[in-house]
């Protein structure tokens, strides 16, 4: 049976967060194809609305600047209903918006071991892992974004010994059974 053939949940949104950049937003958009879910990525989403990358507004007009237009987007996403809603995990816990998420879907956390994303760090950031205060300011994102982590009922996968491919395979796999459960 092909996999958008597959009957899913009705309305409920899958909630994608973690930590395993740069590959969240390609491993988001192969999972929102295969399960036929529509594709909203909040930084994209509030990085389209200001015309600029979030670093740049937050540098030109502040950080309330920035968490206004953060709070007026999650407002809209909340009404969502069969997405793939991709959130750091940071914005999911800030917003306000936590609760209605987990009842109007699943939150699956993306997480690998800290030696994993320390060589994908310096494999991103590149010459700039070498200076502390870049390295200081990548590990206290991954710390905010971890915080996530104690939430109840979120759902983690560990992309640390897996390829991507896997990893999709997995969660899809969740999804169904998931599905299945529902009726």
């Amino acid at each position: 049976m092909a996999t958008r053939d597959f009957p899913l949940h009705g309305d409920l949104n899958l909630v994608v967060t973690g930590y395993l950049e740069p590959n969240r937003p390609r491993i988001s958009q192969q999972l929102a194809l295969r399960l036929s879910l529509e594709m909203i990525d909040v930084e994209r989403e509030i990085e389209n609305r200001l015309g600029d990358t979030i670093d740049r507004m937050r540098q030109r007009f502040g950080e309330r600047h920035l968490k206004t237009v953060e709070t007026q987007i999650m407002d809209e996403i909340a009404l969502h209903r069969r997405a793939l809603i991709r959130v750091s995990g940071n914005t999911l816990l800030n917003s306000g918006h936590l609760e209605e998420l987990q009842r109007n879907g699943v939150i699956v956390c993306l997480v690998a071991s800290l030696d994993s994303i320390l060589r994908r760090m310096h494999l991103t950031l590149g010459a700039r892992y070498h200076d502390p205060v870049e390295r200081s300011r990548a590990i206290g994102e991954l710390q905010r974004e971890w915080r996530i982590r104690e939430v109840e009922n979120v759902v983690e996968f560990d992309a640390t010994y897996i390829t991507e491919a896997i990893l999709i395979e997995r969660i899809v796999t969740f999804w169904r059974e998931l599905a299945l459960r529902r009726g």
